[in-house]
């Protein structure tokens, strides 16, 4: 044996590195398998197993590659990887340097979208009850996008013409690429600290699924559910949506439509406005015509157009009743004369001064009878206060002050007025 063939165990891997390296199908290779044995280092690889049912194929993912996963790596799901196959001269052990890992069957992209949106609805991000109200007259809006994309020209535009009361500022950011989520995540945050908006809207005009993906990150779903200003997401087209829609307090189909729901339209609430006023204009009208038919039967009643007649009633009524008292005083005076005058009779034999007594009594009773007259009372500097509806006043609680009364006296009637009540 020639002692330049022997090999030590480094040489002999690096030789079959070599060989790999250099062989076109290795160092190009597609392999279908399942994920086993996934794990990440603090370090940042990713160090797997692809197998199928008869055998197994260690990989390898480095950090550099591994940030550009999509999705969320788990234990037996069905995945193509692309690299290359090598030996590691170290253990001599060969595997695959894993550049790109895909889900078979779906893209990465879709793959991750379902995760995320699965993780975000777990955790409450899209429950209904989260979701703020969007003021009816928003003073100030703020358009996180970007600024030299057609959607931010269209809002402004339609903004403008909708609702010329609403101050609309721009944020401007990026809205694709690497550096989107986390321009995006700041501006919200930003614009929430200062209360620089009562209503924000972000977005971007349409694209591909790629295109759109800054919308479909977790640092900006979160910064959208922390805002306390109400946030509308305008991402893409009618069909696209994003997990920023979910999350969002809206969502609106275009950037366009975005603004449309923002603010109200100044034409609806201007006509709304004049039907407001014509129906406010009838219903007064309508009332002061029922107030006028009012009056003018008030005007033509009796007690306007004769104001007289209805003292002259009511004077005949009080002479009517005080005839008629003094005609039932007058003959209960006379009944009783005449009871007294058979009770005389009756007693024939009563001595002198029986009689005499009996005589002196009637003439007690009948001037007590004759003081009870009301115009005894009258004749004496009394009078009788009666309302208007003939109820004589007996209380002061009888009459409101400013009320008008009749008072009786013995030689006439007088009209007055109370000014003031007091109490004894």
């Amino acid at each position: 044996m020639r002692e330049d063939a022997i090999l030590t165990p480094s040489q002999v891997g690096q030789y079959l590195k070599n060989m790999m390296d250099r062989d076109h199908l290795l160092s190009r290779l597609l392999v279908r398998g399942e994920l086993s044995n996934y794990k990440m280092y603090p370090s940042g690889h990713h160090y797997f197993t692809l197998k199928d049912g008869e055998g197994a194929l260690r990989c390898v993912m480095f950090r550099s590659d591994a940030q550009s996963l999509r999705f969320r790596a788990e234990n037996g799901m069905q995945v193509i990887a692309a690299g290359r196959v090598t030996v590691f001269p170290r253990d001599g052990q060969y595997q695959l340097y894993c550049a790109r890992l895909t889900p078979e069957g779906v893209g990465d992209l879709a793959l991750a979208f379902e995760q995320l949106k699965e993780k975000l609805a777990r955790e409450g991000l899209f429950d209904p009850a989260h979701k703020k109200a969007l003021p009816v007259f928003p003073g100030k809006i703020a358009l996180v996008t970007s600024p030299a994309g057609a959607a931010v020209r269209d809002m402004i535009r339609i903004l403008g013409a909708r609702w010329p009361l609403s101050e609309v500022r721009v944020i401007p950011v990026r809205v694709q690429g690497a550096e989107a989520p986390q321009e995006i995540a700041a501006a919200l945050q930003w614009v929430n600290l200062h209360r620089a908006a009562d209503l924000i809207i972000t977005g971007r005009g349409g694209g591909s699924m790629e295109d759109l993906w800054a919308f479909n990150e977790e640092v900006v779903a979160r910064a959208i559910y922390r805002s306390e200003i109400p946030v509308i997401s305008a991402v893409g087209h009618e069909p696209d949506v994003t997990i920023s829609d979910f999350v969002a307090d809206l969502r609106a189909s275009t950037p366009s439509n975005a603004a449309e729901l923002a603010v109200p339209d100044q034409n609806e609430i201007y006509m709304s406005l004049l039907g407001d006023g014509e129906r406010l204009e009838g219903a007064v009208s309508a009332l002061l015509a029922q107030y006028r038919q009012r009056l003018d039967r008030l005007a033509a009643s009796r007690p306007m157009t004769e104001p007289a007649s209805y003292f002259r009633e009511k004077r005949l009524l009080l002479d009517f009743q005080s005839s008629r008292l003094v005609h039932g005083l007058r003959r209960t005076a006379s009944v009783r004369r005449e009871q007294l005058g058979r009770l005389s009779a009756a007693l024939p034999n009563c001595g002198e001064r029986t009689v005499a007594g009996r005589r002196e009594r009637l003439r007690e009773l009948s001037a007590a009878l004759d003081a009870m007259s009301p115009l005894k009372v009258l004749g004496r500097g009394y009078s009788i206060a009666q309302r208007e509806d003939g109820k004589v006043l007996s209380s002061v609680q009888d009459i409101a002050p400013g009320s008008t009364f009749k008072l009786q006296l013995s030689d006439g009637a007088l009209g007055c007025r109370a000014e003031k009540l007091e109490e004894t």
